[in-house]
């Protein structure tokens, strides 16, 4: 079974490439030119055990917004394309992950109906460059082109670099859950398909 895939997304505001493949080795390669946005993809694929080669050229120049948020389509995009009929996976996974101080609790449904809840409250509106604001971004994104149902839940911390954390390895974790294949499983769904 090949789980691998090429997306690209040329616009006035980016250009996108990137290769993810799920039975990867989580090594995530290339940069967004964002370094800690470029820091919470490194630990998604690394948690994930997924690879991921990116190619990010964004407007910098005006602000993380255009390349965070089109970086999320364009995932979504490749993990929706790499799941093909989604025959087999497992389609849900979930997840309390604690990171230091930090809890969070996420839940996820690849079944194609995307919806999103972001119940975090991150005190700080900066980490280094990095608009926080962006993350909230970046995940709607991200789900919307994946079709992908996201709930998560900030269950306790303060410190915005470990809840951030806490959410890309929460996220990673299930959705590592989710694409592992079981053939049993067929179409992992009573309608047929999904």
């Amino acid at each position: 079974m090949n789980r691998k895939v090429n997306i690209n997304r040329n616009t006035k505001e980016t250009k996108i490439a990137v290769e993810l493949n799920l039975d990867g080795n989580g090594v995530c390669q290339g940069s967004t030119g964002i370094g800690f946005f470029d820091h919470m993809l490194d630990l998604f694929i690394k948690h994930s055990n997924m690879s991921l080669k990116l190619d990010v050229v964004g407007d910098l120049q005006v602000d993380a917004h255009h390349t965070v948020e089109d970086l999320g389509i364009v995932l979504g995009e490749a993990l929706k394309g790499a799941l093909g009929d989604k025959k087999g996976i497992e389609r849900y996974g979930s997840i309390i992950l604690p990171m230091d101080e930090v809890l969070i609790m996420l839940a996820l449904d690849l079944g194609g109906r995307p919806f999103f809840v972001f119940d975090v409250e991150l005190p700080y509106e900066t980490i280094g460059n990095f608009e926080t604001e962006l993350v909230e971004e970046f995940l709607r994104a991200f789900i919307m082109s994946a079709g992908m149902n996201l709930h998560v839940r900030q269950l306790s911390g303060k410190n915005t670099h470990h809840i951030i954390e806490g959410v890309f390895k929460a996220l990673a974790r299930a959705v590592k859950m989710a694409v592992r294949v079981d053939e049993r499983n067929g179409i992992p769904s009573t309608k047929g398909s999904i």
